[in-house]
């Protein structure tokens, strides 16, 4: 297989589990060297062993994308390690406290969501942006989500933070276009994950009338996400910034 990201070095926040695991695997895979940001030590080093088991180039950085003192760690470690960052994927993220109405929605959940959905991705890209712009050139996705481009019953709090990162990402895109750094967003409807099994909490009811919502009769894997946010960091799409793409399997429509 021609590994079209050797030489590259890849950031991965929320690396540990699901979508990010997928897509830090992926970048792996293909021959970038990958970064782990996330909370949980214990998931991430097993991101990192999958990695290495494969061949592949990785180290963990324990970070709290919400916290401004260890997104500066991550990225300097990442430069410390590897004298560079050409792709940042800014994947963490939590739901809150799904199905509830607004006015009943706490607001230390709020926070807590917006904090680490909105805020981190804000930190993440104040700090990877001027280590591409001293290089001239880098990729940056941000994971958005359906409930970036729509709106729905699943939590106030989740649907805000996502709509905000498509348009933190639209405005750096724009800022950042005439010097070398394309910003994109991915915008996965319900993807097989451990987030996606925390909401559901064993109720098929609810599984099945969410799977019906989308055209093509299943929910994603996680690995197609993971293709979509490859494709959005390779040379391929050197033409492509600001794009918020949904990978939805056709429930948008």
């Amino acid at each position: 297989m021609t590994q079209s990201f050797a030489s590259k070095v890849a950031l991965v926040t929320g690396g540990n589990s699901g979508l990010g695991r997928a897509i830090a695997l992926a970048f792996a895979e293909q021959g970038a060297k990958v970064v782990i940001a996330a909370r949980r030590a214990a998931d991430s080093e097993e991101t990192v062993a999958m990695i290495r088991d494969g061949g592949g180039e990785a180290i963990f950085v324990q970070t709290d994308v919400a916290q401004t003192a260890d997104v500066q760690a991550m990225v300097a470690t990442c430069i410390r390690e590897y004298g560079q960052l050409d792709i940042a994927v800014n994947n963490a993220g939590i739901e809150g406290t799904p199905m509830v109405p607004t006015a009943d929605y706490e607001e230390t959940v709020w926070r807590q969501v917006i904090d680490i959905n909105l805020t981190g991705v804000f930190l993440c890209m104040k700090y990877e942006i001027p280590e591409m712009l001293s290089r001239g050139q880098g990729c940056i996705v941000n994971m958005s989500s359906v409930a970036g481009l729509a709106g729905g019953r699943i939590g106030a709090a989740y649907y805000a933070s996502k709509h905000g990162v498509i348009g933190v990402t639209k405005a750096a895109a724009i800022e950042y276009a005439d010097q070398g750094i394309r910003v994109n967003a991915v915008c996965p409807a319900i993807i097989e994950t451990p987030m996606v099994e925390r909401a559901f909490d064993g109720d098929e009811e609810m599984r099945d009338r969410f799977k019906a919502t989308h055209p093509v009769g299943r929910f994603g894997k996680p690995e197609e996400v993971a293709s979509a946010t490859l494709w959005l960091c390779s040379d391929g799409a050197a033409f492509t910034t600001g794009h918020a793409m949904a990978v939805d399997g056709g429930r948008l429509i």
